[in-house]
């Protein structure tokens, strides 16, 4: 169990906080949202999700009823991961980040309209 539901790990030229279910493991989670704060200012998210975990959530729905029972997954700010867990998270932001790929891959979130 989390005792603390947000996990920040300080990146190169950047601030990455998960925000963890209260029955979340951080060495597993494969269904993890992030925000990442860039030291330019700017603020960007994603939605962690392993393939393993898109298919267990839509065999859910097709019993619950969400989503046209099952039919379809939806999420505006996924990204797709092969592994689960917050270490392989921050390795995958770290390598986006060193990189300057962040913004292609992250939605943004501060954007004033």
């Amino acid at each position: 169990m989390v005792n603390n539901p947000l996990t920040k790990v300080q990146l190169n030229g950047a601030e990455a906080v998960f925000m963890l279910g209260s029955a979340d493991d951080p060495d597993t989670v494969e269904n993890v949202d992030v925000e990442v704060a860039l030291d330019d200012g700017s603020r960007w998210s994603a939605t962690f999700l392993t393939l393993a975990e898109i298919r267990r959530l839509m065999a859910r729905w097709k019993a619950t009823g969400e989503c046209l029972s099952g039919a379809y997954f939806q999420c505006s700010d996924m990204v797709i991961v092969e592994q689960g867990g917050i270490v392989a998270a921050t390795d995958l932001l770290r390598r986006l980040v060193d990189s300057g790929r962040i913004q292609d891959v992250l939605s943004r979130v501060d954007i004033e309209e």
